[in-house]
């Protein structure tokens, strides 16, 4: 039986609790041209995560490892372990993914993808998997169904749109700086502020903005106070 964790995690979970309070949102700033989505790259993961895991004292390791031999060829695993500096505790997962081609652009992808979601689900970072393909097709509507629903997506877009642009007219309109939509990882909208924020400060920590210091801005979930 593998073991997955330290005989004591005690002190590594107190540490883990901080860290999930600290979490920033991680942003979709990568699109899969394959399915039209987007998706946060593994940086965009690393940065939501890397300060608060620094800061706590939470070391990060994410190494390559051979597949189980009786997959055969064309695997490659990824031990994803997070260690508790002071204490010496620890937590670790194991993943395994094919490689898309066997070559080193194919290792690098798997690699690449291993680590993005072994990470994630380590932290408890909600993702969407919107780099993924169905695991299977829905039923063709009818054509009355189709209609239907489009007219519905159609109202349910119009009311977004009309309540973000209500939202971006009640923030205070400043000098120099404005405010631009961003999906964040779990799917809700961000409002981020753009430009020169410094003059602003408390202005923006009044209207309920935080600053990110690993993206350097300030941010906040959208529809909310």
């Amino acid at each position: 039986m593998e073991i997955y964790h330290s005989t004591e995690i005690s002190k590594l979970a107190k540490a883990l609790i901080t860290v999930q309070k600290e979490l920033s949102p991680a942003m979709k700033d990568a699109k899969n041209p394959f399915v039209n989505s987007h998706y946060a790259s593994l940086n965009s993961v690393m940065q939501s995560c890397r300060d608060a895991l620094i800061q706590n004292g939470i070391w990060l390791t994410q190494l390559p490892v051979p597949a189980p031999f009786e997959l055969g060829a064309g695997y490659i695993g990824l031990i994803t372990k997070l260690t508790h500096a002071e204490s010496g505790q620890w937590q670790s997962s194991f993943i395994v993914a094919p490689l898309p081609k066997n070559d080193p652009q194919g290792m690098g992808s798997a690699l690449t993808y291993c680590r993005r979601y072994a990470l994630t689900a380590m932290l408890g970072i909600v993702a969407e998997d919107d780099d993924g393909e169905g695991a299977k097709q829905s039923p063709r509507p009818s054509t009355k169904q189709r209609k239907t629903t489009s007219n519905t997506v159609q109202n349910k877009e119009d009311i977004i749109i009309k309540s973000e642009k209500d939202e971006l007219g009640n923030l205070p309109r400043l000098k120099g700086i404005e405010y631009q939509y961003v999906p964040a990882q779990d799917g809700r909208q961000c409002i981020i502020v753009v430009g020169e924020t410094i003059p602003h400060k408390e202005i923006l920590v009044s209207n309920g903005f935080k600053w990110n210091n690993q993206r350097k801005c300030w941010w906040k979930y959208a529809q909310t106070a």
